[in-house]
């Protein structure tokens, strides 16, 4: 009995345990459906507010987009409407000057036909005038040509006559005629630009009372200062300027840097004139030096011993008839290249000689002999080539040339001394001479514009087109030539060059 009640509790315990447990979890159960019932709602609504927004985002965009192409619309209306005006304004502006062009061609064919018109009468007029002109000099046309022509004809005769004998004379001297064309050629090549004038050096003073320093107390300063530069001072009645004297150009030079040193210093004393001219002594010798080199650059002439570019260097300072022997020496070491390089000979040889015939005078002050000789010598002591040496001895013809090189260089020589404006004549004559050309030329009715050129050979004649015509240019030049010949004295020959030069000239408006 207690066991079957106890079974039957035991049941009864089990039945309402299954009971109890089945109701919780229909109620677990039925919370969780609602809560994610709730969940579902809650992200339905999200949905729902997270469309509506992109809704509205798109709409406002789609709104931006609108605004933006009717605006973009608008300004490409404005241009369009703009471009039609200016269009507009185009076709009337071509409108005006179309009017402009027929009115303008309108007037051009009046003027057109008024001009052929004076044409017309003008040629009546020529023809009544050329009837006039036969009937009073009882000639015809053709009997006036004729005339004109005989006469133009025995101007042209006696000319071809002249120039018949010139040609005859040139074929019997055709040596000589091939000689003047290279030497003329040498010299319009390598001709030296300027003049060198021989004048003693001139002390510029900043005032006149620096005569009284220079002098010194009872001459004590000019006395030591022509004893130690080996010079005379001459202090005169020259405004504000000293002159320095002496036959050796190199002791005028270190003196004349000296004293102006010593001018612009203020110092003059024995003591520091001595010390001033062993500095410019230095100087000079550099300077001299330098010099010699750039010659030897100049002429193409590598390879020379130092002590022979330094000999060289001193021709800086010697002139010789107004020439400055340095620039002589290089321009005859050019001409006898060009000589040399015509005839075959060697050139090296010539330019060598040639810049080195002249050494001897940087030395001849000091030692005896000619400078000739001692140029030789001295080229000869510092190994220079044999047949330069013999080059150098024998250009005055004091030794026997024994190559070709040694007579191109004695012609090279003589072209650049003897010509216009080296040395047959000072710088004033020169000039004096050249400008006589000129004004010969200027003289002539019709000339605008003349130059003297290549050293005088030449004179070249610029005319007014408007007052000479081309014969008149032709008879211009044979009469500017003969004058030339009539009133002027001169070596040689001189090219008279007439140019006639026509510009036409307009303005686009």
């Amino acid at each position: 009995m207690n066991t079957a009640l106890w079974m039957l509790i035991v049941l009864l315990g089990v039945a309402l345990g299954i009971a109890i447990g089945y109701i919780l979890r229909y109620f677990l159960t039925k919370g969780k459906d609602e809560q994610l019932e709730i969940e579902a709602e809650a992200l339905l609504k999200g949905a729902r507010e997270q469309a509506l927004t992109i809704e509205i985002q798109a709409k406002d965009k789609a709104l931006e987009t609108r605004q933006a192409a009717e605006a973009d619309i608008n300004r490409r209306r404005a241009e369009i409407s703009r471009e039609e005006d200016r269009l507009l304004k185009r076709r009337e502006e071509l409108d005006s000057r179309t009017d402009r062009l027929e009115k303008r061609e309108q007037t051009i064919n009046k003027r057109q036909s008024f001009l052929d018109k004076r044409a017309n009468d003008l040629e009546k007029i020529h023809s009544q005038g050329m009837e006039e002109l036969q009937r009073i000099s009882q000639m015809t046309i053709e009997e006036a040509r004729n005339v004109l022509l005989a006469e133009v004809e025995k101007d042209a005769r006696n000319d071809m006559a002249r120039i018949i004998r010139q040609v005859e004379a040139e074929a019997r001297e055709e040596g000589e005629r091939r000689a003047r064309k290279l030497i003329a050629e040498a010299i319009q090549r390598v001709g030296s630009e300027h003049v060198a004038e021989v004048t003693t050096s001139v002390v510029s003073l900043p005032s006149d009372e620096m005569k009284g320093r220079i002098i010194g107390r009872n001459g004590r300063n000019i006395h030591a200062f022509e004893q130690a530069a080996g010079v005379d001072v001459i202090v005169d009645d020259t405004p504000e300027a000293v002159t320095i004297s002496c036959f050796d150009p190199v002791r005028r030079e270190v003196a004349r840097r000296s004293l102006g040193k010593l001018v612009l210093d203020g110092r003059i004393h024995p003591a520091y004139i001595e010390k001033v001219l062993k500095t410019e002594q230095k100087e000079v010798d550099k300077i001299m030096a330098e010099a010699g080199e750039q010659a030897a650059f100049d002429a193409g002439v590598p390879n020379l011993h130092n002590e022979i570019t330094k000999m060289l260097g001193r021709l800086k300072f010697r002139t010789s008839y107004g020439q400055n022997q340095l620039t002589h020496a290089v321009e005859v070491s050019k001409i006898a290249s060009v000589l040399a390089a015509e005839l075959g000979a060697d050139i090296e040889v010539c330019k060598a000689a040639a810049l080195l015939h002249d050494l001897g005078k940087a030395m001849d002050h000091n030692m005896e002999g000619t400078h000739a000789t001692l140029g030789a010598e001295f080229a000869k002591r510092y190994g220079v080539n044999s047949r330069v040496v013999n080059a150098i001895a024998s250009h005055h013809h004091e030794v026997d040339q024994e190559s070709v090189e040694a007579i191109i260089v004695e012609s090279a020589d003589a072209i650049s001394g003897a010509r216009p404006g080296a040395r047959r004549e000072s710088l004033e004559q020169y000039i004096k001479r050249v400008r006589a050309l000129e004004e010969i030329a200027d003289s002539h009715t019709g000339v605008s514009q003349s130059y003297a050129l290549q050293a005088g050979r030449e004179v070249r004649i610029f005319v007014k087109p408007e007052d000479i015509d081309d014969l008149d240019s032709i008879r211009l030049a044979r009469d500017i030539a003969k004058q030339i010949e009539d009133t002027m004295q001169y070596p040689g020959q001189i090219k008279v060059t007439v140019i006639r030069e026509t510009r036409a000239v307009d303005y686009a408006k």
